[in-house]
């Protein structure tokens, strides 16, 4: 079902929350014929009044079209999976009419992706994870042959319903998981260019999962229990050094991996820094009361970081305490 780049592509993004539907709204500026698979009032606001998007970039208010099911749109070329990692196992059996035998799968989760091992060659070739894909219901449910990994950088929020607040960044890095660079990639990479993103495509997309996730993985579950930007901290003294050595065990689980992560500790530490004062995801979904993607982030690592038999005092101390404070909330819906 793919078309040519002359022609519009049709792309579903499921989970068209803060990023989704920004997303969303650029694509759909830009000729694509876009969805957004949404619920509640966010989904009726879209409905009514489109996506309003408040960006340094310049202000814009687009159209695209809404559903709240799949059963509502048929099958399209491109799924965005933006929902968090939680709500794939609730998400992935209703995908069913949105396929077609050539429907890409674009993966765009924070942390460990359920896929990462998939086809990996040598001891780690194809291995489970059950903090990021709880009894394999996810790769069960999902042919890896559609899946295309995402890296997001962007960072938004929704301010209300139908509004986004984009804060900074437009790359969303790409990549087929066996390392090829293919036609369908080259034309996911020339829509989102042509909407407007930096769509680099990605030989070793494994590689560059773990250059974001490098910082994520500190500066997440910090801001989660400090409540804090990401400036506070790293402009503090004790919560900076707690970061660092966050991320040098990190780093020292991907080095186990034989992953050679493309930027060093201090530069991503630099480069969180200079994003200022910024809420990370994570404190976004605990002060709104939602579940977070501390598993797929922090769960994940640690997972690897015991079958590497590699210390983690650090990563393991700010775990449990994410792990106490949202098990003692009673989280809204997604």
């Amino acid at each position: 079902m793919l078309q040519s780049e002359a022609n519009p592509m049709k792309f579903a993004i499921y989970g068209a929350g803060a990023i989704g539907a920004f997303l969303g709204a650029k694509l759909a500026l830009s000729g694509q014929e876009t969805t957004l698979i949404a619920r509640g009032p966010h989904l009726n606001a879209m409905r009514t009044s489109g996506v309003k998007v408040l960006s340094p970039y310049g202000d814009f208010h687009a159209y695209p079209k809404v559903a709240e099911t799949t059963d509502e749109i048929g099958p399209v070329d491109v799924v965005f999976l933006t929902v968090k990692a939680h709500s794939l196992p609730e998400v992935v059996p209703t995908l069913a009419p949105i396929l077609d035998k050539e429907t890409i799968i674009v993966s765009a989760q924070n942390g460990i992706p359920w896929w990462y091992f998939h086809g990996v060659v040598g001891e780690w070739g194809n291995l489970h994870l059950e903090t990021v894909d709880p009894g394999g219901h996810i790769a069960s449910a999902i042919d890896p042959a559609r899946i295309i990994g995402c890296i997001v950088y962007p960072s938004s929020l929704i301010v209300e319903p139908g509004v986004i607040r984009h804060t900074e960044g437009n790359r969303f890095a790409i990549g087929e998981i066996d390392g090829s660079i293919t036609e369908r990639c080259k034309r996911l990479s020339s829509a989102l260019i042509n909407a407007g993103f930096k769509a680099p495509i990605r030989s070793r997309i494994r590689q560059e999962i773990w250059a974001k996730l490098l910082g994520n993985v500190a500066f997440n579950p910090l801001s989660a229990i400090t409540r804090s930007t990401l400036a506070d901290i790293a402009g503090h003294p004790e919560t900076a050094s707690v970061a660092k050595n966050i991320m040098v065990e990190a780093h020292s689980v991907a080095s186990g991996l034989g992953i050679s992560i493309p930027v060093t500790i201090e530069q991503r530490f630099a480069g969180a820094a200079e994003v200022g004062d910024h809420k990370t995801s994570m404190l976004q979904d605990i002060e709104s009361g939602r579940p977070t993607e501390l598993e797929n982030i922090m769960g994940a690592i640690i997972e690897l970081g015991d079958k590497l038999q590699i210390q983690m005092p650090y990563s393991q101390a700010v775990y449990a305490c994410v792990r106490l404070l949202t098990e003692a909330m009673k989280p809204n819906s997604d």
